[in-house]
């Protein structure tokens, strides 16, 4: 598959505001969003349908498409940055106009959820998708100067991105020591295993995968690593980063059970290849922006993660 670039965020860039999972949960988060990127000189356009709401969802499915749909068909509109996750886009796969992305490449940012949509854009596509913050959750307010720096840097900068970095005092933790290197690609455990089957889902062999999730107790952790194990996944990547597993804690701590920690820690003992943790990504307000698709490297030796070009043309 040929990799494609979109283009480079500048100055002035229409930024359109989509919600293609659950509703926002203020539009005072959404106002603070659209104040933060004005600040930053980019114009913005929220979709039709940001503030529907149809039960657990931002709107019908026609709807939340549809916003995604005419944003994608703008050639004036640059980027698409989501207004939050929760739950909804793996009901989209199956309306997305795909066509419409690959011939007019743009940036989409979003994480948790937004990684169904963004694997299967990736999948059909090539165009490289972009797993940060989102408007409604990290922008609105005190966006983390960690988090920020990055992420602006990614979405702008046309050098090599280079060597990616945890925080001095949250370094990375290392697993069987040794250099790995191929496309960038993963995001939310539950969500990526959810397309397993499906024809939303990239080819993983030789890829550097990389997973994290939230509020998923450590028995569904296990079992979906166990089902990434049976489908042959684990074992035909060429290595393996592991973000943050934010909240996963049992239901019932006064029960029989493992920690997380634990369950991680089985799972990569059965591994050969090269393992990552610790790193500095997933449903915590520091984080990095990874961009999906993109050429990249480990050397868990040295604890180091590197991304080897620009992720925008």
């Amino acid at each position: 598959m040929d990799i494609i670039k979109p283009p480079r965020l500048r100055k002035g860039d229409l930024i359109g505001l989509i919600a293609p999972a659950s509703p926002p949960s203020s539009q005072e988060k959404i106002d603070k969003g659209v104040r933060y990127l004005e600040r930053l000189g980019y114009n913005v356009r929220i979709g039709r349908h940001v503030g529907a709401q149809h039960g657990y969802l931002a709107g019908t499915d026609e709807e939340r498409a549809d916003d995604i749909n005419e944003m994608l068909a703008d050639h004036n509109v640059k980027a698409l940055f989501a207004v939050r996750g929760g739950y909804g886009t793996p009901r989209l796969l199956d309306r997305i106009n795909y066509r419409s992305l690959r011939a007019h490449p743009k940036i989409l940012v979003g994480y948790s959820d937004l990684t169904a949509l963004q694997l299967a854009m990736f999948r059909k596509t090539g165009v490289v998708m972009f797993s940060g913050p989102m408007v409604g959750v990290e922008m609105w307010d005190a966006f983390d100067p960690y988090t920020e720096e990055h992420f602006w840097r990614v979405l702008t900068s046309t050098k090599r991105i280079g060597k990616l970095h945890n925080p001095p005092d949250d370094p990375v933790q290392i697993y069987h020591p040794g250099k790995a290197s191929g496309r960038l690609l993963g995001g939310n455990l539950s969500l990526l295993v959810s397309l397993l089957g499906t024809p939303y889902l990239p080819v993983l062999r030789n890829a550097l995968l990389v997973l994290e999730d939230v509020d998923e107790a450590p028995h569904r952790i296990d079992r979906m690593f166990a089902q990434l194990r049976h489908a042959g996944i684990l074992t035909n990547v060429a290595g393996l980063l592991l973000g943050k597993f934010t909240d996963c804690v049992p239901g019932d701590p006064s029960k029989p059970h493992l920690r997380t920690e634990q369950v991680l820690q089985e799972i990569i003992e059965r591994l050969g290849c090269p393992v990552l943790a610790n790193v500095m990504y997933g449903h915590i307000p520091k984080k990095l922006t990874l961009p999906l698709g993109l050429l990249a490297s480990i050397d868990s030796r040295r604890g180091s993660m590197e991304l080897m070009d620009s992720a925008v043309s």
